[in-house]
């Protein structure tokens, strides 16, 4: 009888044990329901950066002579010229991988790559490459071409080498999707560094931005559970006049290390910082959620991750949020003099908050005057 009773005091110990865990462990990240899951937003083809160029159609590229690519295949472009446009007018079911490999072009009032048609585009880079628009940008019959590299199509950027980006206005304009798997990416724009009207979404890679409005920007005017960005792993530093990063929708961002200074490090209806190493510097908001999307409450969630949030004086908010504010887990380090602010609810149910140097176990509110 004794050890009847002795063994079910250890399956009540296990179970005891098992239960707390859960407990301790329910808010972490592992838990999180995220509003997007990188396996659903990344193909295999995505996510390949070596392309075997064996059989594709080379080109070496020479001043003012245009390429046209018309059909689906591989096609390797190389050398350095002048007023070169690389037009995409394939079919609507093909797909066409253009590789980068040690080019230069500069033009003066088109963009160097401009996808008309084609099911999707990929732009692979290997070795070092440079595409720059130094003037003003002409129009054709149906768009205002504001970028060097500008697509009516989705489009995804990958490769193990550098590609190197100078605009008088955008530096990537997309009409549907961007995406960015890998390489490095140096951009200096006047305007947006890279626009999308569907997403953004970032699964690895190198980004050094210098923008001269926003950083990352996506925004679609007529479906507002559109216009989105996703961070799901990279080195990301941005230098913005405006914001950082820009989701009309939402902004996720799942993990790697973002260093951020701009007047507003990153904008949203719904932000979910679900990891990753984050470094802000702002003048205005350093996470900021408002009412731009309709089929998104607003929100600032932030269940995991490193945030270090350091405001400029005057009228600005370390995190502001126009509605509620979501923290069960992660570690928030805020410095200024508004740290946080809401008008809706604020939850903390997990994680670590120091504001000012001083951990606190509320989340306060400049609304109310705590702070």
């Amino acid at each position: 009888m004794k050890k009847i009773y002795l063994i079910i005091g250890v399956i009540v110990l296990i179970i005891m044990v098992i239960t707390l865990s859960f407990l301790k462990n329910k808010n972490t990240t592992s838990m999180v329901s995220k509003i997007y899951k990188s396996s659903e937003l990344f193909t295999t083809k995505d996510l390949e950066q070596d392309v075997n160029t064996t059989n594709a159609t080379k080109y070496t590229v020479s001043d003012g002579e245009n390429i046209n690519i018309t059909s689906e295949g591989i096609y390797v472009i190389s050398g350095t010229a002048k007023n070169v446009t690389i037009y995409v007018e394939a079919g609507d079911i093909d797909k066409v991988q253009i590789v980068l490999e040690n080019v230069s072009i500069t033009n003066e009032t088109m963009p160097v790559i401009y996808v008309k048609t084609a099911d999707k585009v990929f732009v692979t880079s290997k070795g070092e490459n440079t595409l720059k628009v130094t003037g003003t940008f002409e129009k054709d019959d149906t768009n205002n071409l504001n970028a060097v590299i500008y697509s009516k199509q989705d489009i995804t950027l990958n490769g193990t080498g550098s590609l190197n980006i100078e605009s008088s206005q955008n530096g990537i304009t997309g009409k549907d999707d961007i995406k960015i798997t890998g390489g490095t990416y140096n951009i200096k724009s006047s305007t947006v560094a890279i626009r999308a009207n569907d997403s953004i979404r970032i699964a690895d890679g190198t980004l050094n931005i210098n923008a001269g409005t926003d950083g990352l920007h996506a925004e679609n005017s007529s479906d507002d559970t559109k216009g989105y960005v996703f961070i799901n792993k990279g080195s990301i530093i941005i230098n913005a006049t405006d914001d950082c990063i820009h989701g009309t929708s939402v902004v996720q961002i799942d993990d790697g290390a973002l260093f951020l200074n701009g007047a507003e490090g990153i904008e949203g209806t719904y932000v979910q910082i679900n990891g990753g190493k984050l470094s802000i510097n702002a003048t205005g908001d350093g996470i900021n959620a408002g009412s731009k999307s309709e089929s998104y409450k607003v929100t600032i969630e932030i269940t995991g991750g490193e945030i270090n949030i350091t405001m400029a004086d005057g009228d600005t908010d370390g995190i502001d949020s126009n509605g509620d504010i979501i923290v069960s887990g992660g570690t928030i380090n805020v410095k200024g003099n508004s740290t946080f602010d809401y008008d809706g609810t604020a939850t903390f149910t997990g994680g670590t908050i120091i504001v000012n140097g001083n951990k606190v176990d509320t989340i306060p509110n400049s609304a109310t005057g705590q702070n």
